[in-house]
């Protein structure tokens, strides 16, 4: 990762990087950072000096097919540690007891706050949970992480990258949520910690921020596209059905003038063949 995908990352997007020195050389701490694009995991990694090791979600894993092999491979040769994200709360005690253990070992272990990939480049609300439970657990501090512009060089959905695009990556000076030890089973204290997390990672990446989930803002996002995409078949259908009964006005329309010209001539004819009649009758013998 760092002796080949980093070289590779500096000469085809050139990123930049701030704030290095915020990452201790030696010593446990929790790296919590945004989450814009499937490239965060590539372009952070790959720049800091350190080996980090994020929770990533178990579908990375054990996804079927040559593609899914080689993502887990990656993600295993990383030291990526898998996360069942379906809610369960037993994934939930297994991911923070894996990270506990990293931290315990002396190293760096980092999280994405708001739990997926934002939808549409806006920061989300952080979730409660794994991150200060994890930070309060271990009095490990917290190094809030901005990555800068990673949704444009792999957008959700895209599997090359678009090169010309220079992303960065702004590191924020360490927070110590010392004062709160012992209290990582209260809920007020972990919202509390997390919103801190959250604001100072909104501070460096001069994101909008949403009082919402992603997971939440992902499901609007779908059904409003659902809805648009709805109205928008509802509409072509609708100008469908006045184009087929503008045709069939404008048939009728035709097929109307015709039978009045048709008639129009008989009539015509009629009177010409009256009146051929009644001049050969009006002549002498």
């Amino acid at each position: 990762m760092k002796m080949i995908v980093a070289p590779l990352l500096r000469i085809f997007f050139r990123p930049w990087l701030e704030g290095a020195e915020n990452i201790p050389d030696e010593g446990p701490a929790i790296i919590a950072s945004n989450h814009l694009s499937f490239s965060d995991s590539f372009f952070f990694p790959a720049l800091i000096k350190r080996r980090i090791t994020f929770i990533a979600k178990a579908e990375y894993f054990n996804t079927p097919g040559l593609k899914g092999k080689l993502t887990a491979a990656f993600f295993k040769g990383v030291g990526q540690l898998p996360v069942d994200r379906s809610g369960a709360r037993g994934a939930g005690e297994a991911a923070i007891r894996s990270a506990v253990a990293v931290l315990e070992r002396g190293e760096l272990f980092g999280v994405y706050p708001e739990g997926t990939r934002s939808p549409d480049g806006k920061l989300y609300r952080g979730k409660v949970g794994g991150l200060a439970r994890v930070a309060l657990q271990t009095g490990a501090p917290v190094i809030p992480v901005a990555m800068i512009d990673t949704e444009k060089v792999q957008p959700p959905g895209q599997v090359v990258p678009n090169f010309g695009i220079r992303p960065g990556i702004r590191i924020g000076r360490p927070l110590d949520f010392s004062r709160y030890h012992g209290m990582e089973n209260d809920r007020f204290i972990l919202r509390s910690v997390t919103d801190e997390v959250m604001y100072e990672i909104m501070r460096l990446s001069g994101q909008e921020y949403v009082d919402i989930y992603a997971t939440a803002a992902k499901r609007q996002i779908t059904e409003d596209k659902k809805r648009a995409d709805a109205e928008r078949r509802a509409a072509q259908k609708a100008e469908k059905a006045a184009e087929k009964e503008a045709e069939k006005a404008a048939k009728e329309e035709a097929e109307k003038a015709a039978k009045d010209e048709a008639e129009k001539a008989a009539e015509d004819e009629a009177a010409r063949l009256e009146q051929e009649q009644q001049e050969q009758q009006d002549k002498p013998e």
